[in-house]
């Protein structure tokens, strides 16, 4: 007695399969194996046969990792520029940029001690690490140029080592400490258990090795940076017309706060009553939608139909999907399939609809008006 159908892109019934990944393996070596041994097995088909891929969960993989990589270079360009803009010293913006990558790879060697995979996760802490990463060079860099400056208008006495040296030694420590109180408020999320810790774990180990890693960079390698690439005279503050001109605006503003502190605390604790309304009204869920270029379509049939019925109406269910301009395959399955594991009833549909690339879509398409057309 059959339980479900398969059905492809509107054609026809066809066969499907799943490939099962064992816990713990690491995904995007399995999908490569598995693209291997369907390459092999390609010439032994018999005529008219074919292996299409329906879904395929590397492009989300790669595309995770090529996020990461960008927001890393997006990073280091605006610290460089800030740096340069503020300091105009070319060589200060060096320092940062080598930190960040550094402090990037040394979290994941625990990572691969700890056996943690690189997922949507995992790569999310380090990209919410890399902007406090930062913090310590800066800060520190922007302190080495202060002492630089007093000590050139004293007329440079004692050595430019010395002053450099007192300059580290002011900030280094509290910027230490301070990294390891970031990475410390983050301990509590390693007591989460179940969906919760599975979920947020991960994100918690990244971000807690960037952040330790980015803490003993900033009293070794960047110290050690700033002795190489800090050299030559450093221009006064004054000289600089941007750090001029927001002095010339953010005097007044502090000269009014002070002035009247007693109404700048009275609108602030006004404005924060305020928020407690519209937060009130915020609507939760467990996870936002995710945009893999894929789309799950689940609807639900009049149960007690019959196995032919319900073969003509996930094609026609196909059909209608594969006629958005947006679409590029779609694989359904209604009811189950003969193995155990899936119990699904014949009243059940389940559709994996697969989307071309954004830039072949209609002018003005976006994914939300795209689910809503289909529904």
């Amino acid at each position: 007695i059959r339980r479900g159908v398969a059905e492809l892109d509107g054609k026809g019934e066809t066969v499907g399969g799943i490939v099962v990944m064992r816990h713990g393996e690491n995904a995007l070596n399995v999908i490569k194996s598995v693209k291997e041994k369907i390459e092999d097995i390609k010439p032994s088909l018999p005529d008219g046969v074919k292996i299409v891929t329906t879904y395929d969960r590397s492009d989300l993989i790669l595309r995770a990792i090529e996020t990461l990589k960008g927001t890393l270079i997006e990073e280091m360009i605006i610290v460089s520029l800030v740096i340069i803009v503020f300091l105009l010293h070319f060589r200060s913006a060096i320092i940062p940029i080598l930190s960040i990558p550094i402090g990037v790879l040394m979290a994941f060697i625990p990572m691969y001690y700890m056996h943690l995979n690189s997922n949507i996760m995992s790569l999310g802490g380090i990209a919410i690490a890399i902007g406090a990463m930062v913090d310590a060079s800066i800060v520190i860099i922007e302190n080495v140029h202060k002492k630089l400056e007093r000590w050139q208008s004293e007329g440079e006495e004692g050595s430019r080592f010395d002053a450099v040296l007192e300059a580290m030694k002011q900030v280094g420590r509290p910027v230490f400490f301070s990294l390891l109180v970031i990475t410390v408020s983050f301990l509590p999320i390693f007591t989460l258990e179940y969906q919760e810790g599975r979920l947020f774990k991960p994100l918690a180990f990244t971000k807690t090795f960037a952040m330790f890693f980015s803490s003993l960079l900033a009293i070794t390698i960047t110290p050690a940076l700033i002795a190489l690439l800090v050299t030559g005279r450093v221009k006064p503050e004054e000289k600089n017309p941007i750090s001029r001109f927001l002095i010339r605006l953010y005097d007044p503003v502090v000269k009014f706060v002070l002035r009247f502190k007693k109404t700048v605390l009275f609108v602030s604790v006004v404005i924060l009553v305020l928020t407690i309304f519209p937060f009130l009204r915020l609507g939760s869920e467990f996870m936002p939608p995710l945009n893999e270029g894929t789309i799950l379509y689940m609807p639900t049939a009049v149960p007690g139909m019959s196995i032919t019925e319900a073969a003509r109406i996930l094609q026609i269910q196909d059909k209608m999907l594969m006629k958005f301009p947006e679409v590029e395959r779609v694989f359904g399955k209604i009811g189950r399939s003969e193995s155990p594991t899936d119990s699904a009833p014949l009243s059940m549909v389940e559709t994996v609809v697969t989307l071309k690339p954004e830039s072949e879509w209609r002018k003005g398409m976006t994914w939300k008006k795209l689910v809503a057309e289909m529904n």
